[in-house]
């Protein structure tokens, strides 16, 4: 059974940084891409940053420069270093693996405000 548990979300004050992890059981992240998403108030869910098989990590124009994918394969894991938050980055993320189908996880609750 495939499970993918975000977690590091939390309340940050704007200009302040998050690292976001997603743990991966039942399947290997080493063998599709992976990214993330997220799904603001009020919003429809949208692309943030993801990492193919092959090749250069890829995000959403709006967020290049602030916000770093990462993984780490020996330890099954995912992660999102996003930094100087703004309001408007507040929504629940979701960690997305390419699998067939594909597998997405329940999410974790950014808040950023004052």
């Amino acid at each position: 059974q495939v499970q993918l548990v975000e977690s590091g979300g939390g309340l940050v004050q704007p200009g302040g940084s998050l690292r976001l992890s997603c743990a991966a059981s039942g399947i290997s992240v080493a063998d599709y891409a992976v990214g993330w998403f997220r799904q603001g108030p009020g919003k429809q869910r949208e692309y943030v940053a993801i990492i193919p098989l092959w090749g250069s990590p890829n995000y959403a124009d709006s967020l290049k420069g602030r916000f770093t994918i990462s993984r780490h394969n020996g330890k099954n894991m995912v992660y999102l270093q996003m930094n100087s938050l703004k309001p408007e980055d507040t929504a629940v993320y979701y960690c997305y693996v390419s699998g067939s189908p594909a597998y997405w996880g329940q999410g974790t609750q950014v808040t950023v405000s004052s």
